[in-house]
């Protein structure tokens, strides 16, 4: 899954088009190009937590608020090819990471203020789910930018 989100994310971009990135699946919801941004800003926060989770013992994960972050994707000066390549090349680096660390780090012990005592694994399935739960918003978009 977490290979091959990238590629899954041009597809459906390719398909949305300028406007239909744009599209948001209801009122007050973010539009398509708002959650890539967000993509984006997650693979920051993925790799920060990585890194500092293999790097410490004993880590303790910072939570963000993702509505203050998403402030920005309001103005669309951050555009799909920007958040788009950052995503990719930023996953592309955090997979190359995982790859290379030790077996026994997945089983590392790290804690998130809001979720308590999780393994380092839990942290690379979060990446995998919320890629999954992007994926799917996103995939909703195109179905109805589809049917206009």
């Amino acid at each position: 899954m977490i290979a091959a989100t990238s590629g899954r994310l041009a597809q459906l971009f390719d398909t949305l088009g300028t406007a239909g990135a744009e599209r948001s699946p209801a009122p007050g919801k973010w539009s398509a190009r708002q959650i890539l941004c967000h993509l984006a800003d997650c693979e920051v926060a993925f790799a920060f937590r990585l890194r500092q989770a293999y790097a410490e013992p004993h880590h303790v994960i910072q939570p963000f608020d993702q509505d203050a972050w998403a402030g920005v994707y309001e103005s669309g000066a951050l555009d799909v090819a920007a958040a788009l390549e950052t995503y990719s090349a930023l996953r592309k680096w955090n997979i190359r990471f995982l790859e290379s660390v030790p077996p026994d780090t997945m089983s590392k012990v790290l804690t998130h203020p809001e979720r308590g005592g999780m393994m380092f694994r839990v942290v690379v399935e979060t990446m995998a789910g919320h890629d999954i739960n992007h994926l799917r918003q996103i995939e909703l978009i195109a179905s109805l930018s589809a049917e206009l």
